[in-house]
């Protein structure tokens, strides 16, 4: 069997990193660890051919060549994923699709002539679909009712990549989390019980990439790494004289959850591991909002006083919020844009809430007659997919405001100065080589912020101040300022396209008004 498989292109968003990739000469943010897992469990005697789209694109000979195609997709992947498999389907290709989104909305692929729906995790149902290849079955959905045993998991085909292509690789420590926010797809897709590959497991993962001469970013892709506590201590106790053994070759990055600041032993061990940045879902400073939504874990404690502890104990902090909770008051958009000053937090993801299909936000406002567009669309400049307590277009004004002032060249660099002198200043001696790569982007850095911009005065006393206090912080630092060239270029996306999706709003209103 010879097999294509292909990971569809990421629209701009706040993830892309699009304009610092450029700088950097990178095609994409992170590897796509799904689909090159999926293609460890395919048959040894399997050709295989892997295509990420962001990197480059397949070839005509591709799609000749091979047998059958195989997708992978997230929901903000879905333009690309529907056109592969309306090409695929053209061609007389067998098209088999899974990952997050396929599992979710299983009519989206149906719809666009997909054969084979392999469901929820591949540990699970690619061996339902390989005896369905077998006996010949022309089509199926395989689905499982039970969670796999991650420890069974295979070490992804990261041999398959483009190393030199990506800012970061990723592996997977747990799937799943013991939370239950109203508006997260994660219980459902992986479930409350968190479960955990073993230490031994995720050393041979770290192993292999150190083998492939992998020295930059590795991003640890869970969604919550603090949800089995005792089990991450104990990989964290495993990890770090592997780490010391091998010069720090990995800087580390994460997802936790924000009680990761109730856990001075946790922390302590993260940074020793070599971790530097922690990604958070604070969401909203605003109690009422985070009780609405079931997320309680982030009401127990002052939540600047969280973030300052993390910050101080040594870990950067990249936060997630969003605008468009029910009963939200006026000023949402300004609050947030406070508690980023206040804990000096560098990148905060700002969203408007989209309702994620069978989430329970999503079921409540399906009973409710709220849903606009049940299947959404989701990045920064999408518009809410269903009506909320407060008018759309006074969220929607705020938020353009937040997330356009929080990203200002000035206020950025300050805040990203006063998050970086807040920080324990230890990082694990390392030999790990400076690329290319990072050499263009901090030249790109010193002259758009050192020379071109209004910023170059402060750019030069806060490097020099950092130098100076925190010299083993000075690359995350320079690379957090890297960061920060997506954001002032992608807020004018986000204005625009925002703007003409409320225009377009007041239009059908105003049709409508008409008609009546």
């Amino acid at each position: 069997m010879k097999a294509l498989l292909l990971w569809p292109i990421m629209p701009n968003s706040f993830w892309s990193y699009q304009e610092t990739l450029n700088l950097a000469n990178l095609c994409s943010t992170n590897s796509p660890l799904g689909i090159i897992t999926v293609a460890a469990m395919l048959p040894k005697d399997w050709e295989i051919r892997f295509v990420d789209r962001n990197v480059r694109l397949e070839t005509d000979d591709d799609w000749v060549w091979c047998d059958i195609v195989i997708i992978s997709a997230m929901i903000i992947q879905k333009q690309d994923f529907s056109e592969l498999i309306q090409k695929g389907v053209a061609l007389g290709k067998k098209v088999a699709v899974g990952g997050p989104f396929p599992t979710s909305v299983p009519e989206f692929p149906l719809t666009y002539g997909a054969h084979y729906l392999i469901l929820d995790e591949g540990e699970c149902t690619i061996p339902m679909f390989l005896e369905a290849l077998a006996r010949g079955d022309e089509s199926g959905i395989f689905r499982a009712s039970e969670k796999p045993d991650v420890t069974q998991t295979p070490i992804a085909r990261f041999d398959l990549l483009d190393l030199d292509a990506y800012l970061a690789m990723t592996v997977q420590f747990s799937r799943g989390c013991p939370f239950q926010c109203e508006f997260c797809d994660i219980i459902n897709l992986y479930g409350r019980k968190p479960r955990t590959k073993t230490p031994e497991q995720m050393l041979r993962e770290l192993q292999v990439l150190y083998d492939l001469g992998w020295r930059r970013y590795v991003f640890i892709v869970d969604d919550n790494f603090i949800g089995n506590k005792r089990n991450a201590k104990i990989f964290l106790q495993a990890l770090i004289p592997w780490m010391e053994e091998h010069n720090y070759p990995f800087i580390l990055l994460t997802e936790a959850s924000l009680n990761l600041a109730e856990d001075d032993e946790l922390i302590e061990l993260m940074v020793k591991a070599g971790f530097t940045m922690v990604f958070m879902g604070i969401e909203t400073p605003d109690t009422d909002s985070l009780l609405g939504i079931h997320k309680n874990q982030n009401t127990r404690n002052d939540l600047i006083e969280s973030c300052h502890k993390i910050t101080r104990m040594g870990l950067q902090i990249m936060s997630g919020f969003i605008m468009g909770f029910d009963n939200e008051r006026p000023g949402a958009g300004q609050r947030i844009s406070e508690f980023i000053e206040e804990t000096g937090i560098p990148q905060g993801q700002f969203s408007l809430l989209q309702a994620l299909q069978n989430t329970a936000m999503w079921n409540r406002l399906q009973k409710e007659g709220r849903l606009v567009d049940g299947l959404g669309t989701f990045h920064q400049g999408a518009i809410m997919n269903f009506v909320p307590t407060r008018p759309v277009e006074e969220i929607t004004e705020e938020y353009i405001d937040a997330f356009w002032n929080i990203y200002e060249p000035m206020p950025y660099l300050k805040r990203t100065f006063r998050h970086f002198m807040m920080m324990n200043g230890w990082r694990g001696k390392t030999n790990r080589p400076i690329t290319w790569h990072e050499i263009r982007l901090f030249a790109a850095i010193c002259w758009r912020q050192g020379l071109v911009r209004s910023t170059r005065l402060l750019y030069w006393w806060q490097l020099l101040q950092v130098m100076l206090s925190k010299p083993r912080l000075v690359y995350d630092y320079l690379t957090v300022l890297g960061v920060g060239e997506h954001f002032f270029n992608y807020r004018y996306e986000v204005r625009t396209q925002l703007r003409q999706k409320l225009a377009a709003l007041k239009q059908v209103e105003k049709q409508e008004t008409y008609a009546l």
